[in-house]
């Protein structure tokens, strides 16, 4: 009698090394999710990403949603982002916080969550709290209200807007010739403006 392998291309569900099948969807999901969105993602679709029965996703997270949600978790802290940006001549800020948030766009761990994020916001209506949630706690409300920088909430959207136009421009719509200029351009060029809502008498 012949014994099937159970490892082999016919069977699917738990593999060997099973510890890491739970990040071996998730790391799935962010691919799916950043090239078709969340309308256009699908279960089925994570599950021949990732390799795995889709029941698997069912039983990890339960629904296509909480995917998402897991999915889209930010790896960091903006607190932890605010130290390097802070730190070094004040007329500068802009240039370092961009840079630093095209480092994390231009991070391959990254990228994936971010264009998922941005593709499914337009559409889905969890997306777009969760851009709001991010939008709203993150490194631009948050460095204006460090600073002082005066009508902060209004100024943190601008930037927000600002930064926001790029990554869409450059990461997900990839238009050139911005999608392929150094990052470092980039930031010598976009920073003094969010320097500028950030710390308007450097402006």
């Amino acid at each position: 009698m012949t014994t099937k392998d159970p490892t082999g291309p016919g069977r699917r569900g738990r593999r060997p090394g099973a510890s890491s099948t739970r990040e071996d969807i998730l790391a799935a999901a962010r691919e799916v999710f950043a090239e078709r969105g969340y309308d256009g993602a699908t279960v089925r679709r994570v599950a021949d990403e990732a390799g795995v029965d889709p029941a698997l996703i069912y039983h990890y997270f339960g629904s296509k949603q909480q995917l998402f949600v897991a999915a889209m978790e930010l790896p960091y802290h903006w607190q932890q982002v605010l130290p390097q940006v802070l730190e070094g001549p004040r007329e500068e800020i802009g240039v370092r916080l961009v840079s630093t948030l095209l480092g994390y766009w231009e991070d391959p761990g990254v990228n994936p969550l971010f264009r998922g994020i941005v593709r499914s916001a337009a559409t889905d209506p969890l997306a777009a709290e969760m851009v709001r949630r991010m939008l709203a706690e993150g490194p631009f409300a948050m460095m204006a209200r460090r600073i002082g920088t005066p009508d902060a909430e209004l100024r943190s959207m601008l930037m927000a807007s600002h930064v926001m136009g790029v990554a869409l421009l450059r990461y997900v719509l990839e238009i050139e010739p911005l999608a392929s200029a150094p990052a470092e351009q980039v930031a010598e060029m976009v920073g003094p403006i969010i320097g500028g809502y950030l710390v308007p008498e450097h402006a």
